[in-house]
């Protein structure tokens, strides 16, 4: 008999799991720019996974130049045309994805743990932990993060973990200040507190009931900051704090571009293009998702 409710119960999570993923489905389908943006987003992973194998001109890559075919305008034998030294920008663009669009990722995802793990210890413990935890957070957001991350990239050294690596420390206080309001709203919740009174220890409680029911809004965030952490990165790279040249990505070629402008405006519009649509289809992407796991349009 027990195995029979077992079972059912079983049957019954899954369905209403199959419904709930069948919902969010439908609401993120009722925005089209939504899946424009996710269409877009999948696009251009693809091209940061396999861009390089697929680069018409791969020894541009490797920094062979061809100096006899230098500021070529886009045509059929050069889709973005040549820059300075006549290597393809198509080809270059393609390998720069890899390099912008995966960096950008990997700061998000960095500075999500950081943010998550201080704001998660902050919100459930309190007392004075919140209170220097808080207050750190709080400093830290008083100095602006690109200038921030600008100081701790010289300081560490241009190279991409470098530079990652600086983007993610001054971009975690926006998730930890997220994750301690949904931890202090989430514990005050009744099954929170029936978990405390059969017993269970902290890490259960936080495993089990506290962070798999605040990782909607974290979720959502992430999709959001992707993108401006991809400007980020080119911005680094636009100074020649981050990616150095000759590295195919998508700042360093704007950076070198900037004296061809505007007789040889194909150098910088087409990298410029590249990190318009990439920042453009991750908010359009998060948008979809807000309106997938705002509580809200559920009702």
């Amino acid at each position: 008999m027990s195995e029979v409710v077992q079972s059912t119960g079983s049957a019954a999570t899954r369905s209403a799991r199959r419904t709930n993923w069948a919902r969010g489905f439908y609401r993120f389908r009722q925005n089209p720019l939504s899946v424009v943006g996710l269409v877009i987003v999948v696009l251009l992973l693809l091209l940061a996974l396999f861009g390089e194998y697929i680069a018409p001109y791969p020894e541009h890559l490797n920094g062979e130049l061809n100096v006899a075919n230098r500021f070529q305008p886009p045509s059929a034998e050069f889709w973005f045309g040549t820059n300075e030294v006549g290597q393809d920008i198509f080809s270059l663009v393609l390998a720069g994805a890899r390099i912008s669009l995966l960096s950008g990722i990997a700061v998000i995802v960095v500075a999500t743990l950081i943010g998550t793990f201080i704001g998660v210890i902050a919100g459930y413990f309190g007392s004075w932990l919140d209170e220097v935890l808080m207050r750190f957070t709080d400093l830290v957001l008083t100095l602006p993060a690109l200038i921030l991350a600008m100081a701790i990239a010289a300081g560490l050294g241009p190279s991409i973990p470098n530079m990652i690596l600086a983007l993610a420390l001054a971009w975690w206080p926006g998730f930890a200040r997220m994750a301690r309001g949904e931890v202090l709203s989430t514990k005050a919740e009744l099954y929170v507190l029936a978990a405390k009174a059969q017993g269970g220890g902290n890490t259960r409680i936080l495993t089990r009931h506290i962070l798999p029911n605040i990782t909607s809004p974290i979720i959502v965030k992430m999709s959001l900051d992707v993108g401006f952490a991809i400007l980020a990165v080119a911005s680094l790279g636009f100074i020649g704090i981050g990616v150095r040249p000759p590295t195919p990505e998508w700042g360093v070629m704007l950076s070198v571009s900037r004296s061809n402008l505007p007789h040889f405006w194909w150098t910088a519009i087409f990298p410029g293009m590249a990190i318009f649509l990439s920042v453009l289809s991750f908010n359009f992407m998060g948008d979809g998702l807000r309106d997938v796991f705002d509580p809200r349009a559920r009702r």
